[in-house]
């Protein structure tokens, strides 16, 4: 007994540090929930103190002047549809990559891992002058300006750290199953779908919700392809309330709120994955 109160004496500074580490990140949380129910007015007076009515009234003032709905909306379609297509597209590419053992699929696969080390701001303005280029208006076709487009780009811009998780994790996965499945009667489609893509299940919700945290909150990217005001996805409603001479604080942030909404309940029902996944693919 004398040994493990000891013991707990010893690891009481690393509680204290995690508890003074968990405040730290939640702070800027608490101060934006606690403004989003203030006035301008108690805003600018005291930024740290309760509200002193409980309201939601600026919520619902956010959610109709962002056009909430359409915005959500077009943030589920855009995130659901990238991150779907991206796990798709790329749990085969890293199969195919880690099964052929050849130069040209080990070159690919450096070639991948290489464009994560490229950053988006490098390329974003001779990207969208490309991108621009891709337009058949007899069709009324064009990858700016469309919600297909961006989606696009979002797989692109994804598939490279999901075809290193997926690559990793492939590799533990005994090639002596998929021998005996060929020898049953399985093509390849079955193999894959049937055989490998289920044991790969930490992975891909790994990679769903790595995707998920990233487009969803994504800015960036939808601010420089998406002009019309009935496309615009959450974030950028809520830059809405940023004028250029005046900022509704407590609309922006009752805003905020309804945006973070949505990604948090995701990550709290699957935050147990991401651990799982990135630990046996990538480390593995």
């Amino acid at each position: 007994m004398r040994s493990e109160s000891s013991s707990d004496k010893k690891f009481t500074p690393l509680v204290v540090v995690g508890w003074l580490l968990s405040l730290l990140v939640l702070f800027p949380l608490y101060i934006m929930v606690v403004n989003s129910f203030k006035s301008r007015q108690e805003i600018f007076t005291n930024q740290l103190s309760l509200p002193s009515s409980l309201s939601f009234d600026y919520y619902a003032q956010a959610i109709a002047q962002m056009g909430f709905l359409t915005a959500l909306g077009n943030s589920l379609l855009i995130t659901g549809v990238s991150v779907v297509l991206i796990v798709v597209f790329s749990s085969m590419a890293a199969w195919v990559l880690e099964r052929r053992k050849t130069k040209t699929s080990g070159f690919l696969y450096y070639m991948f891992i290489a464009t994560m080390l490229i950053p988006f701001q490098a390329i974003m303005i001779p990207l969208i002058q490309y991108i621009n280029k891709w337009q058949i208006p007899s069709l009324n076709f064009a990858l700016l300006n469309t919600r297909y487009g961006l989606i696009f780009m979002n797989i692109g811009f994804g598939m490279s750290m999901a075809i290193f998780l997926f690559h990793g994790f492939i590799k533990t996965v005994p090639y002596e199953i998929e021998e005996a499945a060929t020898i049953d009667g399985c093509n390849k489609f079955q193999l894959f779908w049937h055989i490998v893509f289920p044991v790969l299940t930490p992975t891909t919700v790994t990679v769903a919700i790595l995707n998920v945290l990233s487009l969803w909150n994504d800015y960036l990217l939808p601010s420089l392809t998406l002009r019309d005001l009935e496309l615009r996805t959450i974030p950028l409603s809520t830059f809405f309330f940023f004028g250029q001479f005046n900022i509704e604080w407590n609309l922006a942030l009752a805003g905020l709120v309804l945006t973070i909404i949505p990604v948090i309940l995701f990550y709290l029902f699957t935050q147990k994955y991401i651990i799982k996944g990135i630990a046996a693919g990538a480390i593995k």
